[in-house]
């Protein structure tokens, strides 16, 4: 098994906190897991007629957003208090410091503490927080992640940082004041919150990996992680006409990975592709249920945020590209990219069968657009 991009690294916290624990063919994307895992793809949502925006969740204004992010910020502190002082030297950091941009998917030592090194009440408390800022199957897709990759599936136990508990909560701040966030992660996931104000959050960036993308043996056999979303790129890029498939296509190869991962927030500028504005009702659903793949996961309220900034900013000005193979079962990359909005999918390593998914708000990651000119060097972590 190959893990070209995927190195076990050891880390130590830049505010001098040392953790010390430191596919598509006509598969299900959603066949029923064995007995320790019960795994779903993402549910198809209701997919818009053209020209739509994303769906409206039924949710009020402010007031809603306050409750939300009061709700994320009671949980926060109830795991806090669980906390003894040298567990709260892993899994507290200031707020202003750069540990909070320190996210990775790769295997590694991370900041936090991992659920490893919980005890049932903390593991409780933290499990409580995750489920008010994810949806179910948010949740359920950590689930997936946690406890069908390599050591299970794949058999490899070789290494600590293949352990389905070595999973990391950090809160960065303090959640009765604001700002403040808080980042759960481990090997092929990263989700970063950020609480700017009172009715401000941020959800991204975002990280979701599938390795293997599609299981391909076992009682699992056919269980697609991230199924729908690739489903839906192959759809779009098979109904693009020539013209439009002229603009879509930007190489013959795979990207190789994801570009714009850990310290490279800036390496992608100008969208690239065919515009969604070019695209004809039956494509522009197919847009949709990628980035459905990503805000999905999210609780009602906070995905009602997410939604309500891509619709401000305007579906029109995405675009859909496309590098490498045009068949399943060979290496392929793709990404939407407009003002705001960037979503990266890539399926190279291991035969093409281990994909690496990015969400990344190019104005408002770590919810910089509320917090002010925060990147005052100019480059996005």
């Amino acid at each position: 098994m190959s893990h070209d991009h995927e190195h076990d690294h050891d880390h130590a916290g830049d505010d001098g906190h040392g953790d010390g624990h430191h596919h598509p063919g006509h598969h299900h994307h959603a066949a029923p897991l064995g007995p320790k895992v019960r795994g779903h793809g993402i549910a198809r949502r209701r997919i818009l007629a053209a020209g739509a925006a994303l769906p409206v969740a039924l949710i009020g204004g402010r007031a809603s957003a306050q409750r939300f992010v009061g709700a994320v910020g009671a949980r926060a502190a109830a795991f806090a208090a669980t906390l003894d002082a040298n567990q709260r030297r892993s899994a507290v950091y200031p707020f202003d410091g750069q540990t909070r941009f320190d996210w990775h998917y790769v295997p590694r030592s991370r900041p936090g503490l991992p659920f490893k090194a919980m005890n049932a009440r903390q593991r409780e408390a933290a499990q409580a927080l995750l489920r008010t800022v994810l949806s179910d199957e948010g949740y359920q897709r950590i689930e997936s992640i946690r406890l069908i990759l390599e050591n299970i599936l794949r058999g490899d136990s070789s290494s600590s940082f293949r352990d389905p508990d070595n999973y990391a909560l950090a809160l960065f701040g303090a959640p009765d004041a604001f700002p403040w966030g808080f980042r759960f992660e481990g090997h092929h996931l990263s989700l970063n919150f950020t609480f700017p104000a009172p009715d401000k959050a941020s959800a991204t960036p975002a990280f979701w990996g599938a390795n293997p993308a599609e299981v391909r043996r076992g009682q699992n056999q056919g269980f697609r992680l991230l199924g729908a979303q690739t489903d839906a790129a192959f759809a779009l890029l098979r109904s693009l006409d020539a013209a439009q498939r002229g603009e879509a296509v930007i190489g013959d190869r795979s990207l190789g990975d994801i570009v714009a991962g850990p310290g490279r927030g800036d390496e992608l500028r100008q969208p690239r592709g065919v515009a969604y504005a070019r695209l004809a009702d039956a494509q522009r659903n197919q847009v949709i249920a990628v980035i459905e793949g990503m805000m999905g996961v999210l609780n009602a309220e906070l995905r009602a945020l997410q939604d309500k900034r891509l619709r401000e900013a305007g579906l029109d000005a995405l675009r859909f590209a496309w590098a490498g193979a045009m068949e399943s079962g060979r290496p392929y990359y793709f990404r939407l990219h407009g003002p705001i909005t960037l979503v990266e999918f890539d399926n190279t390593q291991d035969d093409a069968n281990h994909i690496h998914s990015l969400w990344r708000d190019l104005a408002s990651d770590w919810g910089d657009d509320a917090l002010g000119a925060h990147y005052q060097s100019g480059h996005r972590p």
